[in-house]
């Protein structure tokens, strides 16, 4: 008696399930065009271990369902207008489809009458991505910076965690902002993020453990600013920046943010020791990033002459703002004496052919390409609509534009995942105010594939979040030092780096 029970009860189990699951419309109307969905998946090339792919059909409609096929299955989801698709089955959807195709076919329903539309492909690459994210959030404004934190997010779940909040330490005098977190070779062991303002300096973890540096000496123009870790020695190449900011009246940038003066310094973490790499007259150092050998430092520089001394630097420098163009440039590398040599420009953007601005650049874990935004002008292009993302292959320095990856609206920030195959970008496109991530498969032969925007549990997540993701970086493991670790040691003073000439 106890096992017909226990059958039964399986059975009630598995009709209750299966009484819960859509079921494809029949008779439905053909609709001879893809579905407007959002985010929009049609198409995309994802990882063979991302979350699943929920998404929200923008139809005029009450209902809506989705069949997913792929080899050896096909599930059916809906829930009123959202195709919100169960976490396990969808683990075993991709692992079915890696290296294929699963094909979504949509169903909406207005006035009584379905309708069915084009199916589409999601291809499902061989590669796996790094598991994990981090970014800044922080509100589309520009003094009120307190409440942003750095967190993570897993990228085959939803979850989402605090690096380090910026609220928890105080507001207004004690107030403060952070940003630019950074990481040596994708691991967490070593990585570091700026406090600025009140309780300012610069967070370093180093071999797991956490220290607060002030990087501003005497001889430097500020403390660090854009970090970027050397991939063999405990080594940090930054930018040293006096930034400020104007506000445009009338123009759909809104904001521009300029540097005045920067320069590029060299870290030793272990003697905690400041060195001048570059700080050449009328030249705007900025952007630095290694090689993956650690015998290159790529970066950015603009040659740029004050011509007024009657006035201050950063009134000329707002009355001027858009002959500021950046070009490409490199240094050689000697870890071993940490010398720096034959700097030289491998990309003259700024010259009359081309009359743009290179900024943030990125090189590729296999060293084969190096990517960076560009646009008319400036540094800041997060705020340029024309901003776009750009490709050099550097064994022939052809360089191309990644038209499948940008759109009519700013694109900035490009970074590369651990194995060289996913590249992800900071995007507007979605408002052209709010930047979100956006993820594109970058095969073996060097070609990008259509982006798709870091999936939600809630497909309509980004309509409402009224925040900003800033610096998004890959990361193979999560931060270790716990949001109250950070915390304590924020409280307390930093440690004075020493300058070493030269």
């Amino acid at each position: 008696m106890k096992i017909k029970h226990i059958i039964s009860t399986l059975a009630l189990i598995a009709l209750l399930c299966s009484c819960g699951r859509p079921s494809i419309p029949q008779n439905a109307q053909h609709e001879s065009r893809l579905p407007h969905i959002y985010p929009d998946y049609t198409e995309v090339t994802i990882p063979s271990n991302i979350c699943p792919l929920n998404f929200a059909v923008q139809e005029e409609a009450t209902e809506a369902v989705a069949r997913l096929t792929y080899p050896g299955g096909e599930k059916v989801y809906g829930e009123g207008k959202k195709i919100i698709i169960d976490e396990e089955e969808w683990k075993d959807i991709l692992a079915s489809a890696k290296g294929k195709n699963i094909k979504v076919e949509v169903y909406a329903k207005a006035n009584d009458t379905w309708k069915a539309f084009d199916a589409f492909n999601i291809f499902v690459a061989e590669e796996e991505i790094d598991q994990y994210i981090s970014y800044r959030l922080i509100q589309p404004s520009y003094v009120a910076y307190e409440k942003l934190t750095i967190s993570q997010r897993d990228l085959t779940s939803f979850e989402e965690k605090d690096i380090y909040n910026n609220m928890s330490v105080g507001e207004e005098a004690v107030g403060q902002c952070i940003n630019c977190h950074s990481y040596k070779n994708y691991k967490t062991d070593h990585m570091l993020f700026h406090m600025r303002q009140g309780l300012g300096g610069t967070m370093i973890v180093n071999d797991g453990e956490l220290i607060k540096v002030d990087l501003k000496t005497k001889e430097t123009l500020s403390a660090g600013v854009y970090p970027s870790w050397h991939p063999t020695k405990n080594l940090v190449a930054f930018s040293t920046n006096k930034t400020g900011q104007s506000f445009h009246t009338k123009d759909i940038s809104k904001i521009e943010v300029q540097d005045t003066e920067s320069d590029l310094i060299l870290y030793d973490v272990d003697n905690n020791e400041v060195s001048i790499i570059s700080e050449l007259e009328d030249e705007l150092e900025v952007f630095p990033t290694w090689s993956p050998d650690g015998k290159k430092l790529y970066f950015c520089s603009a040659h740029f002459e004050y011509l007024n001394d009657s006035i201050a630097k950063e009134t000329e420098m707002i009355h001027r703002y858009k002959e500021v163009k950046y070009d490409l440039m490199s240094a050689d590398f000697n870890p071993e004496t940490k010398e720096f040599s034959n700097i030289k420009t491998i990309y003259a953007a700024s010259d009359s052919s081309n009359n743009k601005s290179v900024t943030l650049p990125r090189v590729s874990p296999d060293g084969k390409y190096l990517l960076f935004a560009e646009a008319e002008f400036g540094c800041f292009h997060v705020w340029h609509p024309d901003a776009d993302i750009r490709l050099m292959d550097l064994t022939t320095n052809k360089i191309t534009t990644l038209d499948i990856i940008n759109s009519n609206r700013s694109e900035s920030y490009p970074t590369w995942s651990s194995n060289g195959r996913w590249i992800m970008v900071d995007s507007r496109r979605d408002d052209g105010n709010y930047t979100r991530p956006f993820i594109a498969y970058f095969d073996k032969n060097g070609k990008a594939h259509k982006p798709f925007a870091l999936p939600q549990k809630d497909p309509n997540y980004y309509t409402f979040f009224l925040r900003s993701y800033n610096r998004p970086e890959f990361m193979t493991e999560p931060v270790k030092v716990k949001p109250q670790e950070f915390t304590k040691k924020a409280k307390e003073d930093p440690i004075s780096a020493k300058y070493a000439s030269r």
